[in-house]
């Protein structure tokens, strides 16, 4: 080590050097405009001072107690939801260390060594002991900078992705939800007409040995009766079927007492969701957790190119060591065995095959990437929301012809069943009749089925659901 009587701190070099750097080649980042039309197609109004559906927290969106205690055991318990969380502490991590590399490493060096001098080539010993910094980059045009702001985009976009997990998540459970509601409602459906088919078979066959009716009466009566044990069958499957996937989302079994309450429940007797009012398409680039991710990932791009900037630019590193020296043990510590050493050096690229280069085209092609990817997301969320739009008052038209068709289906059975009773018209006619209602009742539980699922896809692609805040603050010290 050199001796000096007023060692420089090393803490004033590295300080020295932090104000020297600062330099960014990051190109300067605007939002694109929405590749999507200004407005949405007319779709039916929102009350006046209807809240927006970001605004609205699922648990008053969703005034079922058995389907918030759904959506409460998903969110404590689906694995891909806690895959997104610990994939926010990864990106975390992830951040810190490139945060990390704009400081020095500092640690503590201890060095002994024993060999022939260079005068004398007697033996000689050589002790040492102090702060050593290794090869820190000084970062003069801003490469580490590009590298963190890159990392701390990352880690804003992962968490926006946990916020649009957890938004899909509220959705497919409500809409599991409702489906066990439909197929249940299917069942007891399915049973009745089963049942009556089994009174009607009962009644046929007795008119048939009573030389009433013939025996071509009695095969129909018996065959429609057999194609309604196979629809109740084909309904029992898929009510387990349905059950599974509710329970694979819930991440747990689909809790008993909620099992317990759904005999006897209806679509129809489903609370009511609220109007939500679709505002602009602009309005989803803040409401939207996916779009928040794709813009995050855009940045992440973006800082990238400044790195691979940088690289075509010297590279700046220092190594330093301040401490005490002596070729005795005991002469550490003592007056005039302190000193520092300072080691600059820099490295200018002249040829690299073309690496720098490549990598700066990298950059750029990933930048144009995840343009079109976050176009791709505004677009996507435009067509869910315009679908879910178009959906409303169709579906609510939809309901209300196929409830009035049922209740005609209805009286056209009673008066096929008179008019058979009084011999005015087949036994077929009375089939058709019992098979058109029965169609037509299933139509009725099917399309109140896809209302309710538009409402809870409409609350989606206006970004309802996530609970948590928008990912605004970086994490400490970005």
């Amino acid at each position: 080590m050199t001796d000096r009587r007023t060692p420089l701190p090393l803490a004033v070099a590295a300080a020295a050097a932090l104000l020297l750097s600062g330099c960014s080649m990051i190109p300067t980042y605007e939002r694109p405009e929405a590749p999507v039309p200004g407005t949405f197609q007319a779709g039916p109004s929102a009350p006046a001072g209807a809240a927006a559906a970001a605004q609205v927290p699922w648990k008053d969106y969703f005034a079922d107690p058995r389907l918030q205690t759904l959506i409460g055991a998903a969110l404590a318990n689906n694995r891909d939801l806690r895959v997104a969380a610990l994939n926010i502490e990864q990106a975390r991590a992830q951040f810190q260390i490139r945060r990390a590399d704009q400081f020095p490493s500092v640690g503590l060096g201890v060095n002994a060594s024993r060999g022939p001098s260079a005068a004398n080539g007697d033996l000689t010993n050589s002790f040492s002991v102090g702060l050593a910094l290794s090869a820190w980059e000084i970062d003069f045009f801003g490469r580490i900078a590009s590298l963190k702001e890159q990392a701390l985009a990352q880690y804003l976009a992962t968490e926006e992705g946990r916020n649009a997990a957890q938004v899909s998540l509220v959705a497919a459970v409500a809409n599991g939800w409702l489906t066990l509601l439909a197929d249940e409602e299917l069942l007891n459906l399915s049973r009745r007409t089963l049942s009556s088919r089994e009174e009607s078979v009962r009644l046929t066959r007795l008119r048939l040995d009573s030389g009433v009716a013939s025996e071509l009466d009695f095969r129909q009566a018996e065959s429609l009766t057999q194609a309604a044990r196979a629809t109740l069958a084909q309904q029992q499957r898929q009510r387990a079927l349905d059950e599974n996937a509710l329970a694979l989302l819930l991440g747990q079994p689909v809790p008993a007492e909620v099992l317990a309450s759904l005999p006897g429940s209806t679509l129809a007797n489903a609370p009511a969701m609220a109007a939500l009012p679709a505002g602009l398409p602009s309005e989803l680039l803040a409401q939207r957790p996916d779009i928040r991710q794709a813009e995050q990932q855009l940045i992440a791009a973006n800082a990238n190119i400044g790195a691979a900037r940088a690289a075509f630019f010297p590279r700046i590193s220092l190594t330093a060591q301040a401490g005490t020296a002596s070729g005795e043990l005991s002469g550490l510590f003592k007056s005039g065995s302190w000193g520092f050493t300072i080691a600059p050096s820099l490295l200018l690229p002249i040829f690299d095959a073309g690496r720098n280069q490549a990598n700066l085209q990298s950059s750029q092609a990933s930048r144009a990437i995840a343009l079109a990817q976050y176009e791709k997301a505004i677009q996507t969320a435009f067509r869910e929301v315009s679908d879910a739009l178009a959906g409303q008052s169709t579906l609510a038209e939809q309901s209300e012809a196929q409830r009035r068709q049922a209740e005609a289906e209805e009286a056209r059975l009673r008066l096929a069943d008179l008019r058979y009773r009084n011999g005015v018209s087949s036994y077929l006619d009375l089939l058709d009749a019992e098979r058109s209602l029965f169609t037509t009742q299933q139509g009725v539980v099917q399309v109140r089925l896809a209302q309710l699922q538009n409402q809870v896809v409409l609350y989606k692609a206006l970004g309802g659901g996530a609970t948590a805040e928008p990912a605004a603050q970086a994490p400490a010290g970005s």
